[in-house]
């Protein structure tokens, strides 16, 4: 049990990529605080993952207000005295379309999101993270903080700064043991995908996964099973890195 006594918080734990991570913690033997702004899909991953023998527990909360943080927080040291994980994920994301016709509305949403949510979650677990004597950050960003594609502009700039922020965090804080990485996934089968592509049909697809050496998107799974690695043991010389999991995209 590679997350054995563990305790993480997985934002957007609800679906897609946290529902993944969620589900491969716990089945690694970390006690799990799913997040998600929806309850229907945070309480079915909790329920999975506690029917399956695991432990964890449906925080409903929006991660781009300093209280919808805080109270995640609180609810792991209060459920499991500890948390020794924070896993960044939660996202949204404009549809595909020229930059000049995002609303402001839609533009102020995805960087609270995607980009202040990671601020918020820094306020809150450092000051728990320095009293146990080290942490774990996981940050989603995406290849589109490295190799941006044309009509998700700003999308693509939240997933660029949070691969900034990583790397400064990481510096900032290695002196108190706490670790900051990010995982870059290449466009995968998560309700995001129709708003990536800008229309969901097979000649889009086609487009897409021309980019894609391996030649497909990428799953939940291939994102668990690399933030898994960066929250056990095994990467604890790991830090301020922004790891390609992309199927050769960024190449």
């Amino acid at each position: 049990m590679r997350l054995d006594g563990k305790v993480a918080i997985v934002t957007g734990g609800g679906s897609g990529f946290g529902e993944g991570i969620a589900r491969r913690f716990a089945g690694e033997g970390a006690a799990v605080i799913v997040n998600d702004i929806s309850r229907d899909g945070g309480e079915r991953v909790a329920g999975g993952i506690v029917q399956d023998g695991g432990r964890a527990l449906f925080v409903q909360s929006d991660v781009s207000k300093s209280e919808g943080v805080g109270v995640l927080v609180e609810a792991a040291i209060r459920a499991f005295g500890q948390i020794d994980c924070m896993v960044n994920n939660a996202g949204v994301t404009h549809r595909n379309q020229p930059l000049t016709e995002v609303s402001e509305a839609e533009f102020d949403r995805v960087f609270a999101v995607n980009v202040k949510a990671i601020y918020h979650a820094a306020i809150h677990c450092v000051p728990q993270f320095r009293r146990l004597g080290g942490g774990n950050f996981i940050n989603i960003a995406s290849t589109a903080g490295l190799r941006p594609r044309p009509g998700l502009t700003w999308y693509n700039s939240t997933k660029g700064a949070v691969i900034t922020m990583t790397k400064s965090m990481a510096v900032e804080l290695a002196a108190d043991q706490i670790r900051v990485n990010c995982l870059c996934p290449v466009a995968g089968e998560t309700p995001l995908l129709p708003s990536f592509m800008g229309r969901d049909d097979a000649e889009t697809r086609e487009r897409f996964l021309a980019t894609i050496p391996l030649g497909r998107f990428s799953t939940p799974a291939d994102i668990a099973n690399a933030a898994l690695w960066l929250a056990s043991d095994e990467a604890e010389f790991i830090t301020g890195i922004a790891m390609e999991v992309d199927g050769g995209r960024s190449v």
